[in-house]
């Protein structure tokens, strides 16, 4: 019995990834808007639901300054200073959420190895502050790089540019 669920579940990911790629591959604009929004509203839900407010409020702060940045990048005629607003913005979520990855790495790697208890810092606690902060830069880092993508792709368009031969990183 327990065999025949373990392979269900393999089976059922298997071919639920090969869809994914299918879909990636034949509607990439579908398949961007709707995993955006999914990586974007669906852990909006758990924290209202686990009532963690700390990432309520980041969350609403970099939605809101990241909202003003895509209406900027979408209007029509595109102001001169937009590219460069967009820009740096951008930049400066990719340089922040890099920073906040690498110091939750390094906070984690510093438990593992025990240095927390030079400073009288209980593993448990140095840990999870490690597991926040990196969790904290990966998907605010992941959720920056999609609407900066998104932003690049509209203010192209508008300029007359196409991205659709390039490979992104």
């Amino acid at each position: 019995m327990h065999l025949e669920m373990i392979l269900i579940l393999l089976t059922t990911l298997v071919v639920a990834q090969i869809l994914l790629v299918q879909w990636k591959k034949r509607h990439f604009r579908s398949y961007q808007m709707v995993t955006l929004c999914g990586v974007w509203l669906i852990p909006l839900y758990f924290n209202i639901r686990l009532k963690w407010f700390r990432m309520l409020i980041i969350w609403t702060v970099f939605s809101l300054l990241t909202a003003y940045v895509v209406f900027k990048a979408t209007r029509q005629p595109l102001a001169p200073t937009t590219p460069r607003l967009v820009y740096k913005w951008f930049y400066f979520i990719h340089k922040g959420t890099t920073a906040l990855s690498l110091i939750g790495y390094f906070i984690i790697m510093l438990t593992l190895f025990g240095v927390s208890m030079m400073f009288t810092i209980h593993p448990d606690t140095a840990a999870e502050v490690g597991l926040l902060t990196l969790f904290y830069g990966l998907y605010f880092g992941v959720l920056g790089r999609d609407f900066a993508e998104i932003c690049a792709d509209k203010m192209a368009s508008k300029l007359g540019v196409s991205f659709k031969n390039c490979v992104l990183a």
